[in-house]
Protein backbone atom coordinates (compact mmCIF):
# COMPACT_ATOMS: atom_id res chain seq x y z
CA UNK A 1 0.00 0.00 0.00
CA UNK A 2 1.25 3.09 -0.97
CA UNK A 3 0.77 6.44 0.72
CA UNK A 4 0.96 9.61 -1.16
CA UNK A 5 1.90 12.74 1.61
CA UNK A 6 0.51 15.89 -0.71
CA UNK A 7 2.91 19.00 -0.30
CA UNK A 8 0.93 22.15 0.88
CA UNK A 9 1.52 24.80 -2.06
CA UNK A 10 3.32 27.96 -1.45
CA UNK A 11 0.34 29.40 -3.05
CA UNK A 12 -2.18 28.56 -0.37
CA UNK A 13 0.34 29.54 2.61
CA UNK A 14 1.19 32.49 1.67
CA UNK A 15 -2.02 34.17 2.42
CA UNK A 16 -2.27 32.76 6.06
CA UNK A 17 1.22 34.30 6.25
CA UNK A 18 0.06 38.00 5.27
CA UNK A 19 -2.94 37.18 7.33
CA UNK A 20 -1.03 36.66 10.17
CA UNK A 21 0.77 40.06 9.23
CA UNK A 22 -2.07 41.99 9.39
CA UNK A 23 -3.47 40.54 12.16
CA UNK A 24 -0.14 40.95 14.37
CA UNK A 25 -0.06 44.90 13.14
CA UNK A 26 -4.03 45.73 14.24
CA UNK A 27 -3.46 43.97 17.82
CA UNK A 28 -0.41 46.08 18.42
CA UNK A 29 -2.23 49.08 19.44
CA UNK A 30 -4.95 47.58 21.06
CA UNK A 31 -1.97 45.54 23.21
CA UNK A 32 -0.23 49.18 23.61
CA UNK A 33 -3.76 50.74 24.38
CA UNK A 34 -4.43 47.84 27.21
CA UNK A 35 -0.74 48.49 28.86
CA UNK A 36 -1.73 52.29 28.92
CA UNK A 37 -4.63 51.73 30.67
CA UNK A 38 -2.74 49.59 33.05
CA UNK A 39 -0.43 52.11 33.95
CA UNK A 40 -3.21 54.85 34.21
CA UNK A 41 -5.09 52.83 36.52
CA UNK A 42 -2.25 52.43 38.96
CA UNK A 43 -1.21 55.84 38.94
CA UNK A 44 -2.33 57.86 41.69
CA UNK A 45 -5.31 60.17 41.80
CA UNK A 46 -3.55 63.27 42.71
CA UNK A 47 -0.83 63.28 40.28
CA UNK A 48 -0.06 66.11 37.64
CA UNK A 49 -1.54 64.66 34.38
CA UNK A 50 1.47 64.64 31.27
CA UNK A 51 0.78 66.62 28.02
CA UNK A 52 1.68 64.43 24.93
CA UNK A 53 3.43 66.35 22.43
CA UNK A 54 3.70 65.37 18.56
CA UNK A 55 6.77 63.73 18.22
CA UNK A 56 6.29 63.43 14.21
CA UNK A 57 6.53 59.69 14.56
CA UNK A 58 2.32 58.87 15.94
CA UNK A 59 -0.80 59.54 14.54
CA UNK A 60 -2.31 62.70 13.64
CA UNK A 61 -4.92 61.42 16.16
CA UNK A 62 -1.82 61.86 18.78
CA UNK A 63 -1.42 65.90 18.15
CA UNK A 64 -2.75 68.19 20.99
CA UNK A 65 -2.73 72.02 20.12
CA UNK A 66 -2.12 74.43 23.41
CA UNK A 67 -4.22 77.48 22.97
CA UNK A 68 -3.03 80.48 25.21
CA UNK A 69 -6.47 81.69 26.73
CA UNK A 70 -4.65 85.21 26.35
CA UNK A 71 -4.90 85.54 22.61
CA UNK A 72 -8.08 86.88 21.20
CA UNK A 73 -10.05 83.88 19.24
CA UNK A 74 -9.70 83.69 15.29
CA UNK A 75 -13.15 84.37 14.36
CA UNK A 76 -12.82 88.10 15.70
CA UNK A 77 -11.84 90.45 12.98
CA UNK A 78 -8.49 92.15 13.36
CA UNK A 79 -8.07 96.11 14.93
CA UNK A 80 -5.66 97.76 13.46
CA UNK A 81 -4.92 101.43 14.76
CA UNK A 82 -5.84 104.61 12.54
CA UNK A 83 -2.78 105.83 10.43
CA UNK A 84 -1.00 108.93 11.17
CA UNK A 85 -1.60 111.89 9.09
CA UNK A 86 2.31 111.71 9.11
CA UNK A 87 2.29 108.77 7.66
CA UNK A 88 0.40 109.25 4.96
CA UNK A 89 2.25 112.62 3.82
CA UNK A 90 5.31 110.45 3.78
CA UNK A 91 3.89 108.67 1.28
CA UNK A 92 2.39 111.58 -0.80
CA UNK A 93 5.65 114.05 -0.13
CA UNK A 94 3.87 116.64 -2.54
CA UNK A 95 0.59 116.86 -4.73
CA UNK A 96 0.02 119.51 -6.98
CA UNK A 97 -3.43 120.09 -8.67
CA UNK A 98 -3.70 122.60 -11.23
CA UNK A 99 -7.51 124.08 -11.88
CA UNK A 100 -7.97 125.57 -15.16
CA UNK A 101 -10.12 129.06 -15.29
CA UNK A 102 -12.05 130.60 -18.12
CA UNK A 103 -11.29 133.14 -19.32
CA UNK A 104 -14.36 135.70 -18.37
CA UNK A 105 -13.61 134.44 -14.70
CA UNK A 106 -10.13 135.72 -14.60
CA UNK A 107 -10.87 139.64 -14.10
CA UNK A 108 -13.15 138.80 -11.02
CA UNK A 109 -10.49 135.94 -9.80
CA UNK A 110 -8.07 138.69 -9.82
CA UNK A 111 -10.61 141.16 -7.97
CA UNK A 112 -11.20 138.60 -5.58
CA UNK A 113 -7.81 136.83 -5.04
CA UNK A 114 -7.70 137.86 -1.69
CA UNK A 115 -10.62 135.86 -0.78
CA UNK A 116 -9.42 132.84 -2.25
CA UNK A 117 -6.30 132.38 -1.11
CA UNK A 118 -6.43 133.12 2.45
CA UNK A 119 -9.13 130.83 2.91
CA UNK A 120 -6.98 127.81 1.58
CA UNK A 121 -3.43 129.04 2.83
CA UNK A 122 -5.17 129.26 6.27
CA UNK A 123 -7.84 126.66 7.16
CA UNK A 124 -6.23 124.17 4.59
CA UNK A 125 -2.56 125.41 4.99
CA UNK A 126 -1.82 124.59 1.57
CA UNK A 127 0.69 126.70 -1.34
CA UNK A 128 -1.38 128.64 -3.36
CA UNK A 129 -0.35 130.24 -7.01
CA UNK A 130 -1.86 132.00 -9.99
CA UNK A 131 -0.62 131.17 -13.35
CA UNK A 132 -1.59 133.73 -15.60
CA UNK A 133 0.14 132.63 -18.75
CA UNK A 134 -2.09 129.07 -18.32
CA UNK A 135 -5.32 130.93 -17.16
CA UNK A 136 -5.27 128.14 -14.23
CA UNK A 137 -4.94 128.40 -10.53
CA UNK A 138 -2.07 125.83 -8.86
CA UNK A 139 -2.42 124.64 -5.19
CA UNK A 140 -0.36 122.09 -3.51
CA UNK A 141 0.39 120.75 -0.30
CA UNK A 142 3.03 121.47 2.02
CA UNK A 143 4.57 120.28 4.91
CA UNK A 144 1.98 121.99 7.55
CA UNK A 145 -0.88 120.28 5.94
CA UNK A 146 -2.96 118.01 8.41
CA UNK A 147 -5.64 116.70 6.49
CA UNK A 148 -5.07 114.35 4.01
CA UNK A 149 -8.34 115.84 1.95
CA UNK A 150 -7.08 119.47 2.47
CA UNK A 151 -5.96 118.96 -1.68
CA UNK A 152 -9.50 117.95 -3.05
CA UNK A 153 -11.27 120.35 -0.66
CA UNK A 154 -9.54 123.43 -2.18
CA UNK A 155 -9.32 122.03 -5.73
CA UNK A 156 -13.54 122.11 -5.35
CA UNK A 157 -13.33 125.56 -3.55
CA UNK A 158 -11.20 126.89 -6.83
CA UNK A 159 -13.56 125.37 -9.32
CA UNK A 160 -16.91 126.58 -7.49
CA UNK A 161 -15.73 129.79 -8.02
CA UNK A 162 -14.95 128.89 -11.85
CA UNK A 163 -18.08 128.16 -12.23
CA UNK A 164 -20.06 131.43 -11.32
CA UNK A 165 -20.48 130.88 -7.13
CA UNK A 166 -19.76 133.49 -4.77
CA UNK A 167 -16.15 133.02 -3.08
CA UNK A 168 -17.25 134.55 -0.06
CA UNK A 169 -20.49 132.95 0.99
CA UNK A 170 -21.44 129.78 -1.24
CA UNK A 171 -18.02 128.23 -2.46
CA UNK A 172 -16.38 128.46 1.25
CA UNK A 173 -18.93 126.63 2.91
CA UNK A 174 -17.16 123.47 0.69
CA UNK A 175 -14.50 124.08 2.92
CA UNK A 176 -16.23 123.95 6.47
CA UNK A 177 -19.08 121.03 5.16
CA UNK A 178 -18.09 117.80 4.12
CA UNK A 179 -21.32 116.51 2.26
CA UNK A 180 -21.29 119.37 -0.37
CA UNK A 181 -20.94 118.64 -3.87
CA UNK A 182 -21.17 120.20 -7.55
CA UNK A 183 -23.61 118.64 -10.21
CA UNK A 184 -23.33 120.38 -13.74
CA UNK A 185 -25.74 119.70 -17.00
CA UNK A 186 -26.76 121.29 -19.70
CA UNK A 187 -30.32 122.00 -21.06
CA UNK A 188 -30.16 120.20 -24.11
CA UNK A 189 -28.97 116.81 -22.10
CA UNK A 190 -32.53 116.65 -20.54
CA UNK A 191 -34.49 117.78 -23.92
CA UNK A 192 -33.09 119.14 -27.25
CA UNK A 193 -34.01 122.56 -27.58
CA UNK A 194 -32.91 125.40 -30.45
CA UNK A 195 -33.67 129.51 -30.83
CA UNK A 196 -36.20 130.28 -29.30
CA UNK A 197 -37.55 127.38 -27.62
CA UNK A 198 -34.06 127.81 -25.79
CA UNK A 199 -34.49 131.01 -24.72
CA UNK A 200 -38.05 130.41 -23.34
CA UNK A 201 -36.69 127.51 -21.65
CA UNK A 202 -33.99 129.63 -19.47
CA UNK A 203 -36.45 131.93 -19.12
CA UNK A 204 -38.96 129.41 -17.35
CA UNK A 205 -36.05 128.62 -15.09
CA UNK A 206 -34.55 132.10 -14.10
CA UNK A 207 -38.33 133.36 -14.02
CA UNK A 208 -38.80 137.19 -13.50
CA UNK A 209 -36.17 138.78 -11.75
CA UNK A 210 -34.64 135.24 -10.72
CA UNK A 211 -38.16 134.49 -8.84
CA UNK A 212 -38.13 131.25 -9.96
CA UNK A 213 -34.56 130.34 -9.26
CA UNK A 214 -34.18 131.87 -5.40
CA UNK A 215 -37.61 129.72 -4.84
CA UNK A 216 -36.24 126.34 -6.11
CA UNK A 217 -32.88 127.19 -3.76
CA UNK A 218 -35.10 127.97 -0.83
CA UNK A 219 -36.90 124.94 -1.36
CA UNK A 220 -33.70 122.59 -1.41
CA UNK A 221 -31.53 124.47 0.22
CA UNK A 222 -29.22 124.38 -2.62
CA UNK A 223 -27.26 127.05 -4.72
CA UNK A 224 -27.90 127.36 -8.49
CA UNK A 225 -26.17 129.39 -11.06
CA UNK A 226 -27.36 129.70 -14.76
CA UNK A 227 -24.53 130.48 -17.50
CA UNK A 228 -26.29 130.43 -20.85
CA UNK A 229 -27.50 126.91 -21.35
CA UNK A 230 -25.22 125.28 -18.64
CA UNK A 231 -27.10 125.00 -14.70
CA UNK A 232 -24.27 124.45 -11.92
CA UNK A 233 -26.06 123.09 -8.49
CA UNK A 234 -23.64 123.23 -4.86
CA UNK A 235 -25.28 121.18 -2.08
CA UNK A 236 -25.39 117.62 -0.68
CA UNK A 237 -26.88 114.69 -2.47
CA UNK A 238 -30.47 114.65 -1.30
CA UNK A 239 -30.73 118.18 -1.83
CA UNK A 240 -29.31 118.71 -5.37
CA UNK A 241 -31.57 115.71 -7.07
CA UNK A 242 -34.75 118.24 -5.31
CA UNK A 243 -33.49 120.80 -7.11
CA UNK A 244 -32.63 119.08 -10.39
CA UNK A 245 -36.28 117.24 -10.61
CA UNK A 246 -37.12 120.68 -10.69
CA UNK A 247 -35.45 122.34 -13.21
CA UNK A 248 -35.82 119.27 -15.17
CA UNK A 249 -39.86 119.84 -15.18
CA UNK A 250 -39.74 123.37 -16.19
CA UNK A 251 -37.38 122.50 -19.19
CA UNK A 252 -39.74 120.02 -19.91
CA UNK A 253 -42.32 122.72 -20.14
CA UNK A 254 -44.29 122.17 -16.85
CA UNK A 255 -45.86 125.59 -15.50
CA UNK A 256 -44.20 127.42 -12.77
CA UNK A 257 -47.49 126.94 -10.47
CA UNK A 258 -46.94 122.75 -10.59
CA UNK A 259 -43.23 123.14 -9.92
CA UNK A 260 -44.02 125.37 -6.81
CA UNK A 261 -46.70 123.18 -5.25
CA UNK A 262 -44.07 120.12 -5.45
CA UNK A 263 -41.44 122.02 -4.02
CA UNK A 264 -43.84 122.87 -1.04
CA UNK A 265 -44.45 119.35 -0.34
CA UNK A 266 -40.69 118.57 -0.37
CA UNK A 267 -39.58 121.42 1.83
CA UNK A 268 -42.61 120.64 4.25
CA UNK A 269 -40.92 116.85 4.35
CA UNK A 270 -37.46 118.06 4.83
CA UNK A 271 -38.62 120.27 7.66
CA UNK A 272 -40.58 117.39 9.52
CA UNK A 273 -37.41 115.17 9.40
CA UNK A 274 -35.23 118.05 10.55
CA UNK A 275 -37.45 117.96 13.55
Amino acid sequence: MVVVHAQPSTSAVAPHKKNRRKLSKKTKPTETAVEDDHEMGDAPPDAPSCKVHHDGTGDDDELMIDTDPSLPPQSSAPAFPPLPASAQRAVLKSEMRRIPIPPHRMTPLKKDWVNIFSPLTEMLQLQVRMNVQRKCVEIRTSKHTKDIGALQKGADFVKSYALGFDATSDAIALLRLDDLYLDSFEIKDVKTLHGDHLSRAIGRIAGQDGKTKFTIENASRTRIVLADTKIHILGSFQNIKVARDAIVSLILGSPPGKVYAGLRTVSSRMRQRAL
